[in-house]
């Protein structure tokens, strides 16, 4: 049996064991989501009418007095009566949720444990730059989430940069393993909330963007997509890995330094102290020596939730406004 979920005087039918936050996306409304497993809290938001069946959302994401006030996490709740919600999105129109089907088009090691995945889509994937995708493990279910470099004219050829997970199902496993160019991808998205305002809506001040590991990947669509607005746009842009052998893309950001007088791309390694070369120490440490007020500036994350936690702190501490602070933490999925 389906019921409907009603937001911003929209009505969106969910399936019987269909999240709420899947159907909606599906359907072309807007609903906050970061993780979408539970973990972040992003995709909170009330119920006001009707009675929802929370499954596995965790007790410390969504509290017992949280559950009994009506709130719910959109990404696990499944409804069991016509509900009508309460959410930050509005139900504003977004670009619609699909499932395609990839062929690999590339695979290239690019750094240690870091390969870049070019796939090919049978028809164009409408989304915002710095959004990301799901790639299903053949034959098993699993689903890992990959950001996309890609700006949003790009949407033929996703590109993905993957660091290898010992262990992982995805990684070790699949993509690190016996995946092929040829092979087809069962891909799903776009999802997350962590991109640029539409033109219209971007104020085109200076911009923020640290990246740890592979978490450089979204940063480059976004930087890229902000500097095509206005070139003479200020972006700086710190990319923090352990080591030399971590980096990539350098000809590329050589590329945009060329053609973008104010953008500057920063790598910093944490654990090489005595290279001669780049930076060295956290990248937050060093967005904190070389900007001494971030007043008017956007701030953007994305990594591990320790160096999100610090870059928060980072920008706070030289001002920047709260709500100009986006971030995209890669949490750990079980292996």
């Amino acid at each position: 049996m389906s019921f409907t979920a009603t937001v911003g005087g929209r009505e969106v039918p969910c399936g019987q064991d269909q999240p709420m936050l899947d159907a909606f996306l599906r359907a072309g409304v807007w609903m906050p989501n970061s993780c979408n497993q539970g973990t972040c809290g992003t995709c909170k938001l009330r119920v006001v009418e009707g009675a929802v069946d929370h499954r596995d959302s965790p007790a410390d994401t969504l509290t017992d007095d949280e559950r009994a006030a009506g709130l719910a996490l959109a990404c696990q709740a499944r409804l069991r009566s016509n509900v009508v919600i309460e959410t930050a999105g509005g139900g504003r129109a977004t670009h619609p949720l699909r499932d395609l089907t990839a062929t690999v088009r590339e695979i290239q090691d690019i750094a240690r444990d870091t390969r870049r995945l070019r796939l090919g889509l049978p028809e164009p994937l409408a989304f915002h730059a710095g959004q990301y995708v799901e790639l299903t493990v053949p034959g098993t279910g699993v689903r890992r989430q990959y950001s996309l470099v890609n700006t949003a004219d790009e949407d033929k050829v996703l590109e993905l940069h993957v660091r290898l997970v010992p262990g992982g199902a995805a990684t070790e496993q699949w993509i690190f393993a016996d995946l092929s160019v040829g092979e087809q991808v069962q891909v799903t998205g776009p999802l997350g909330d962590f991109f640029l305002p539409p033109a219209e809506e971007d104020d085109g001040g200076p911009m923020v963007l640290i990246g740890g590991g592979t978490g450089l990947a979204p940063l480059i669509g976004l930087a890229r997509t902000a500097l095509s607005r206005d070139p003479a746009r200020k972006v700086l842009l710190y990319h923090g890995v352990r080591g030399a052998a971590d980096l990539y893309d350098l000809d590329l950001m050589a590329e945009l330094a060329d053609s973008n007088p104010d953008f500057a791309f920063l790598p910093v390694l944490s654990h090489e102290p005595e290279n001669s070369t780049h930076r060295t120490g956290f990248p937050t440490d060093c967005f904190l020596e070389d900007v001494p007020s971030a007043r008017g500036w956007s701030g953007w994350l994305c990594g591990p939730p320790p160096m999100v936690d610090a870059g928060v702190k980072a920008f706070k501490r030289r001002r920047m406004a709260p709500r100009m602070i986006h971030r995209e933490n890669f949490t750990p999925a079980a292996s």
